[in-house]
C-alpha cells in the first residue's frame, strides 16, 4: 500500500475518532490542582544540593556535577547517600526519598539539582512529604526520569519545579543562558530562542504540525514517564495546559503507542497546545524483523497529532540534547506555532 495514502487514511480514521469526537473518550478523574507556589530565585553563592533520586551515579559524575555548579557560581552540598548503589538505583527507595526530603528541610539549601535521571523517581513519590515541600519551596531542576518528580511535586504541593539540565549535563553557553534567564535573572516575559548550533541532534528542524497560538500553564517532560503516570494520584490535569514533551531512544512504533495512550486517555482534548522538544535517536533501527518496515518519527507525529485543534510544534530546544531550555513546570506561557516561538508570560521564581 502507498505509505502516504495509508498515513492519510489512518489519520482520518484513528485520529479523527480519538480527537474530533472527544465525548467518546473518558477523561481521567484527577484531584483539584493546588495553588501554584513559586520558589525563591537563585543567586550567586547559594548552596545547591546534589541528589540522585533515580539511578546511581559514579564518583566521577558527582565531581562533574560539582564542577558544573561551581562554574555557575554556586556552592554545593550532598550527603553520602548520593553515591549509594542498589542494583540500578542510587540506594533503596527509602534512601533516595530521605535524601531528597532532607534537602528540602535544610534551610541552608536554596536549590536542588538531580545529578542524573535513569530510572527510579516514580518509586519514591508515595514516600515524599508534600507538606514539608510546600512549606519549604525551593528550586528543583532535572529532566528525563526526573519528570516523575516534577509531576508529583506539582500535583501534590503546587510547587513550580524546572525541566532543565541535570548535574552531569553539558553546561554550554546556550544552556547556561537559558538557566540564568529563568532561575537567576528572570524578566516579566521571556521569549525563548531556539538553538541554531547546526548540530545533528534535530534532523527535522522546527516543524509546525498544527498552526495557531495557545496559552496555558506548562506541564510535561519525558513521554514514557508521562504515560507511566496516567491513572496514578501523581498525574496532572492537562486541561488548558501547554504540554511539553521529549523522548530518547524509542522506535517510531513505541512513540506511536505512547501518543495513542495519551489520545485515548483524553489528555489532549482540552489542552492549550503541544510543544515537543527533540526526540533524539527515535528513528527506526530495524533490529526487529517484525518492524523492519516502519514509518519515520515525523510521519508518526503528524499521524497522531495533526488532527488536534490546538497548536502543535516539534523541534524546540529541550530534551536529551546539549542545548537546553530550562522550562518551569506550572508557569504560564504562550506557544505560537505560526512563528514557532515559546514565551514565558510570568516569572517562575520570586
Amino acid at each position: 500500500m502507498n505509505r502516504k495514502k495509508f498515513i492519510t487514511s489512518l489519520s482520518v480514521a484513528s485520529v479523527g475518532a480519538a480527537v474530533l469526537n472527544p465525548l467518546s473518550i473518558a477523561k481521567t478523574s484527577l484531584p483539584d490542582e493546588p495553588s501554584v507556589i513559586k520558589p525563591p530565585r537563585l543567586k550567586a553563592g547559594d548552596k545547591i544540593a546534589i541528589v540522585a533520586p533515580g539511578s546511581y551515579i559514579s564518583e566521577e559524575e558527582l565531581q562533574d556535577s560539582i564542577k558544573n555548579l561551581n562554574q555557575l557560581g554556586f556552592e554545593t552540598t550532598y550527603s553520602e547517600k548520593v553515591l549509594l548503589q542498589s542494583g540500578y538505583f542510587a540506594g533503596t527507595d527509602k534512601d533516595r526519598a530521605e535524601d531528597l526530603m532532607q534537602k528540602f528541610s535544610d534551610k541552608s539549601v536554596k536549590g536542588i539539582i538531580c545529578a542524573r535521571g535513569g530510572y527510579g523517581c516514580a518509586r519514591i513519590l508515595p514516600m515524599l512529604d508534600y507538606d514539608v515541600i510546600r512549606s519549604n519551596p525551593k528550586v528543583l531542576v532535572g529532566y528525563s526520569d526526573v519528570t516523575a518528580l516534577l509531576y508529583g511535586i506539582y500535583q501534590k504541593s503546587g510547587l513550580i519545579s524546572f525541566h532543565g539540565p541535570v548535574g552531569t549535563s553539558t553546561f554550554n553557553d546556550y544552556s547556561v543562558n537559558n538557566f540564568n534567564k529563568v532561575l537567576i535573572n528572570p524578566e516579566r516575559t521571556n521569549l525563548f530562542h531556539n538553538s541554531t548550533s547546526g548540530d545533528d541532534e534535530n534532523i527535522y528542524g522546527i516543524t509546525s504540525i498544527v498552526k495557531g497560538k495557545g496559552k496555558g500553564r506548562l506541564v510535561g517532560g519525558n513521554l514514557a514517564i508521562m504515560v507511566s503516570l496516567i491513572g496514578t494520584e501523581f498525574d496532572v490535569d492537562y486541561s488548558n495546559k501547554i504540554i511539553f514533551i521529549e523522548e530518547i531512544g524509542e522506535e517510531p512504533y513505541r512513540v506511536d503507542r505512547m501518543l495513542t495512550q495519551m489520545i485515548q486517555s483524553g489528555k489532549f482534548i482540552h489542552a492549550a497546545g503541544v510543544m515537543m522538544g527533540i526526540f533524539r535517536n527515535c528513528e527506526g533501527k530495524q533490529k526487529d524483523p517484525s518492524f523492519s518496515k516502519t514509518f519515520t518519527l515525523m510521519e508518526v507525529l503528524k499521524d497522531r497529532l495533526s488532527s488536534l485543534k490546538i497548536p502543535v510544534v516539534y523541534g524546540m530546544s529541550f530534551g536529551h540534547v546539549k542545548d537546553k531550555f530550562t522550562i518551569p513546570f506550572g508557569s504560564f506561557a504562550e506557544l505560537d506555532a505560526d512563528k514557532q516561538t515559546f514565551t514565558l508570560l510570568e516569572k517562575a521564581v520570586i
